[in-house]
């Protein structure tokens, strides 16, 4: 027999929390997760040097053009200002060309680890267990793959770009400031010191504001994805102008966060123009005297002021490009705090291959609790022979639903083991598992789309994970009639085409459930696992699925969460859970005879409905 320990997986990690990280760290954390935003940046890098130089042409020829020709020794010498002009157009032209290429290779790379990154994100939201998706609102934690990465986007395509560039700039700008005048060229400097001081505490300022603003934004999509897909219940209790104020709350909390943000945006970015204007005119009156003096010449002071305003330029672009880096810095952070949330049902790395055939269940002493919560289940002992029904009763909150999720391995226990044909569940790899358990819950979800595509999301190719059904596939149709669902749905507007809207909204909830226990059917598992699956048919509906669903179950271990005794009648066992504890287990009328739980409420039952 092959177990996996009791614990389950390690939880913990060794790396710091995303939250936790400085810019950097966060920048070398994001591209770990998404290398292919570096790829080829070497190459980028030249291609930027040359974009930069071919942008400082303009005041080495302006400087060359005036000193040399035309205040050469002799008078203007209009064949070297030609020349001169030719290549400074030659080399505008070659820098144009290179700084196209280097905007084409950082959008292929920046596209490219986006992409990365949100499908990793996509798929470790997916791997994660229900019951840690459900620590965040649904809206909120979409936003960490949709809004949060395009902020990432926004700042890579084009913030990355500018910053590349701009640094370049200002590299190239400052070596030739310092041929041309030292003396200024320290001047320059020496006028940004302050700005470069007072950035640094304003960008953390900036930094924490966009958290916030990102917060606020996951919260905002929250409410208002609740407010959508809840509008029919809040129709029917009167509560729109309720929730209207609590959507409206966290839109304006959201707006109020924004101006914030960009108000402490606006201070930094006009500090660095009110610098860059004050550094160009003591340049010019500095500049003045040193020309006066004879210590620089007209050409060099000209071609000065042209690379201040090539140096001023980047750096008031700089200070807007920081403000952006920190606003994809809060969002590269919440994707990265998801990447890190760890993946509590884990597929082993060595599984163990279950074989299919009818699945023998085993629950030795399992106990689970939920987070910060108090233990629903405790030492919980049932066997489900091969080939068996056995139907899970109890009152509301009892934990019969919490015993489907353990047998599925939508969550594992906290003591205790869930074992598939003697194998612990944690030891099964999940593919298998998949292909051999299917639950089908309480309220089957529908996707947006046909009968036929939503029924037909039971079929699948173990050689090919990602197949997916044509829509004509004969054996849909084969699964509604062997159900007895076949005059059903040739009552509905275009039999198997009819659209069921999303989250299935076209049909009501007894007919979304027929449509899954039809999707149920065609994934041929060896374990069904049906909570409440006939709790909201009506009567005569459920007469049919009885016949149905003794033909789903031939052969096959069947575990149902018993709301109507019917079921429980006709299951080979009932097990009994009061407060999370197995009270009683054994055949229905076994049960009844021994007059415990059980027979009260059965009795209960029968009198209300016969």
């Amino acid at each position: 027999m092959t177990t996996a320990p009791a614990d389950g997986p390690t939880r913990g990690h060794a790396m710091a929390p995303a939250s936790t990280l400085g810019v950097l760290a966060t920048l070398r954390r994001g591209v770990e997760v998404s290398p292919r935003l570096v790829e080829g940046l070497g190459l980028t890098v030249v291609l930027a040097t040359f974009a930069a130089v071919g942008r400082v042409l303009v005041p080495v020829a302006v400087q060359q053009t005036i000193d040399t020709g035309i205040l050469a020794e002799g008078g203007p010498d209009v064949r070297r200002v030609a020349v001169l002009a030719a290549v400074a157009a030659l080399g505008l032209v070659l820098g144009a060309l290179c700084s196209a290429a280097v905007n084409i290779r950082l959008f292929r790379s920046s596209e490219a680890g986006l992409l990365q990154l949100r499908t990793r994100a996509f798929r470790h939201v997916h791997d994660l267990s229900v019951l840690t998706r459900g620590t965040e609102r649904r809206g909120s934690l979409v936003s960490r793959v949709t809004s949060d990465v395009d902020t990432i986007s926004l700042f890579v395509q084009w913030g990355g770009i500018m910053l590349l560039v701009s640094v370049l700039q200002i590299i190239v700008a400052t070596v030739l400031m310092a041929v041309y005048s030292w003396q200024l060229a320290l001047l320059v400097w020496l006028g940004f010191v302050p700005l470069v001081i007072a950035l640094q505490p304003l960008q953390k300022r900036v930094n924490a504001r966009y958290s916030t603003v990102r917060e606020k934004y996951g919260a905002m999509l929250g409410a208002v994805s609740e407010s959508v897909v809840g509008a029919e219940t809040i129709r029917a209790y009167g509560v729109a102008a309720r929730t209207q104020r609590a959507t409206d709350a966290a839109i304006r909390a959201t707006r109020r966060a924004m101006v914030r943000a960009q108000t402490l945006v606006a201070a930094v970015f006009s500090s660095g123009v009110l610098t860059a204007n004050l550094v160009l005119a003591l340049v010019v009156v500095a500049g003045t005297s040193l020309g006066v003096a004879g210590d620089l010449t007209p050409g060099r002071l000209l071609a000065f002021l042209f690379l201040v305003q090539l140096f001023t330029g980047p750096v008031q672009m700089a200070t807007e490009i920081l403000n952006e880096l920190q606003n994809a810095v809060a969002g590269w952070r919440r994707v990265l705090g998801v990447l890190e949330t760890p993946v509590e049902i884990a597929d082993p790395v060595d599984g163990a291959t279950s074989a299919r055939g009818p699945a023998h269940v085993e629950l030795r002493g399992v106990g689970f609790a939920y987070p910060d919560g108090p233990p629903v289940l405790h030492g919980v002992d049932v066997t489900v022979p091969a080939g068996t029904s056995l139907a899970v009763v109890g009152a509301t909150g009892s934990g019969k639903t919490t015993i489907a999720r353990l047998v599925a391995r939508l969550v594992d226990p906290t003591h205790g083991q869930v074992l598939l044909d003697g194998t612990d569940l944690r030891a099964v790899r999940h593919a298998d598992l998949r292909r051999r358990v299917v639950l089908v819950p309480q309220e089957g979800f529908l996707f947006d789309g046909t009968l036929a595509e939503n029924i037909a999301y039971g079929l699948r190719r173990d050689d090919d994970p990602a197949w997916a059904p044509p829509a004509d596939d004969p054996r849909v149709r084969d699964a509604v009639d062997a159900l007895g669902l076949g005059p059903w749905v040739d009552e509905l507007g275009a039999g198997l085409d009819t659209p069921v809207g999303q989250r299935g909204e076209s049909l009501s909830a007894g007919e979304r459930q027929l449509v899954a226990l039809a999707r149920a059917y065609l994934a041929d598992a060896d374990l069904l696992l049906l909570d409440e699956a006939t709790s909201a048919v009506d009567p005569a509906t459920e007469v049919r699925l009885a016949r149905a669903l003794a033909g789903l179950t031939a052969g096959r271990t069947t575990i149902t969460i018993a709301h109507r005794l019917s079921t429980a009648e006709a299951a080979d066992a009932v097990l009994v859970v009061d407060s999370g504890r197995v009270v009683e287990h054994g055949p229905h009328d076994a049960l009844l005879v021994a007059g415990g739980l059980y027979a009260t409420m059965h009795g209960a039952w029968v009198s209300q409905t016969r």
